[in-house]
């Protein structure tokens, strides 16, 4: 399987609402509080100031909102520029389901428009606000906290990795003492934050007489003698104790836990779109692709005609790529070049490409050739989001040279992609290009969300404008 090191990883775009052990008790309570409780004191200021007192719509508007809002999103690790993005997107579906449920119930009526109006822009602006206030305010409650001390055990890669993390990490309260491992220094993955603290049979003692709260074993999973050892001798301790997977296990697609036939199993490799994924994926395709094909269908057919006068030839290319599970589809685009390859052994088109049409060359460069394939997902051949469709010949290729290669077939290829709208788009002359292409294709199937597609979707748009990759 190809280890995925995107330059910039969509986890970053991805929520994950995780319970981590930081020991921010009350930065994590204040959190809790903070979305909901600026949504609702948003629309008592609205109402007294707008409607001159505190109405009783409001209040019970105002107890809703609370309820479908709380517990809040830890946002204190976001950038500025993510915590905006967050709040706005977060709020869009909130308000969106309250006017739904307004209009379907006739409550709406009781709300003056002004008021309602007023309170779509300021209710975010207070969330913003109120998250910037926190910020602020952070380190003085940090204080008010005793600092929470843990221990790695296991000083490998996984390990340095978690410290490193524990450092660089804002708002967090654990003070890490160091490491223990049994292996010789020389074999040790040493960093400037490796404090090597003594053996496992040291640590029993170590955690006794230092109050150590949190203990991270990072020990391969090969090692289950050695892990049931360290727990067995941990159990007469009081610390909170947790397992950092080796990298076989944070490099899972999509791993999840469950069960077969009784048996507790973690999946490797599973397609994200399982279940309710599958159905909001398959729904936000369809519905999405048939706004699109309405809105330029006029487009469509001046591209068309304008491909008949300028070259002989058909209007539509059709090429055999791999679809879902490796299964050959047909993917429609607009003919762009002289010639319609299709065989064993395919070229890819390079800058200045004698076989490019003079409208070819404009619908390439503008990504515009790619948009018969919209037709492809009404079909339920491929998503508006996912891996880019390669040419069969070129599967063939990097399947057996790129490690993992044929994961990426695990969802519906796209129209756009993660690795495209990063800057793997177009022509890949070198085998570095491809496995940047195919370690993007893998870190969006780990981290995917309709937030992270409809990401895309608005960074391809940009992307068209500013690329010149494309032939």
């Amino acid at each position: 399987m190809a280890e995925a090191n995107p330059t910039f990883s969509a986890s970053t775009v991805t929520t994950r609402h995780t319970k981590e052990p930081l020991g921010n008790n009350m930065l994590s309570a204040v959190e809790a509080i903070l979305d909901p409780a600026a949504l609702a004191l948003s629309l008592w200021l609205v109402s007294a100031g707008i409607e001159g007192e505190l109405l009783p719509p409001y209040l019970i508007l105002a107890v809703i909102v609370f309820s479908i809002t709380f517990p809040g999103t830890s946002r204190l690790q976001f950038s500025i520029e993510r915590l905006i993005f967050d709040v706005l997107y977060s709020w869009f579906w909130v308000a969106l389901l309250l006017l739904f449920l307004g209009f379907a119930t006739g409550y709406i009526a009781e709300f003056s428009s002004q008021a309602l109006i007023t309170w779509l822009w300021v209710a975010p602006l207070g969330q913003i606000g109120a998250h910037l206030v926190l910020r602020g305010v952070a380190p003085y409650l940090l204080m008010l906290q005793e600092p929470q001390r843990a221990i790695i055990v296991g000083l490998n890669e996984q390990g340095a990795a978690l410290a490193s993390r524990i450092h660089e990490t804002r708002y967090s309260k654990i003070e890490l003492s160091g490491f223990f491992d049994d292996r010789n220094r020389s074999r040790l993955n040493r960093t400037e934050n490796s404090q090597l603290l003594g053996r496992l049979r040291e640590l029993p003692d170590f955690v006794k007489d230092n109050r150590i709260q949190f203990i991270y074993l990072s020990l391969p999973m090969a090692s289950q003698p050695r892990i049931l050892h360290v727990l067995d001798e941990l159990k007469d301790t009081t610390a909170s104790i947790y397992f950092v997977p080796d990298m076989f296990v944070t490099d899972l697609i999509q791993g999840r836990s469950g069960t077969v036939c009784g048996t507790p199993v973690i999946s490797v490799c599973e397609s994200p779109f399982t279940g309710s994924n599958g159905i909001i994926k398959r729904t936000s395709d369809i519905v999405l692709s048939l706004l699109i094909l309405a809105l330029i269908s006029p487009f469509l057919l001046l591209i068309a005609a304008a491909i008949k006068l300028d070259s002989s030839g058909p209007v539509i290319f059709k090429q055999r790529r791999y679809g879902l599970d490796g299964e050959e589809i047909l993917v429609y685009k607009f003919r762009s070049m002289r010639v319609c390859e299709d065989g064993e052994s395919i070229r890819q088109a390079q800058k200045g490409d004698a076989r490019i049409t003079r409208i070819g060359a404009f619908l390439r460069k503008n990504s515009l050739d790619e948009l018969p394939q919209f037709v492809n997902v009404l079909q339920g051949r491929m998503s508006i989001v996912g891996p880019r469709p390669h040419a069969v010949a070129h599967n063939e290729i990097y399947r057996n040279l790129i490690k993992g290669y044929m994961i990426r077939h695990k969802i519906k290829p796209g129209i756009t992609g993660w690795a495209q709208v990063n800057g793997y788009r177009g022509e890949t002359r070198t085998l570095d290009k491809m496995q940047a292409r195919i370690d993007h294709d893998l870190d969006y199937l780990r981290n995917w969300s309709l937030r992270l597609d409809l990401h895309i979707i608005l960074k391809t748009i940009m992307v068209v404008f500013k690329d010149r990759a494309a032939y």
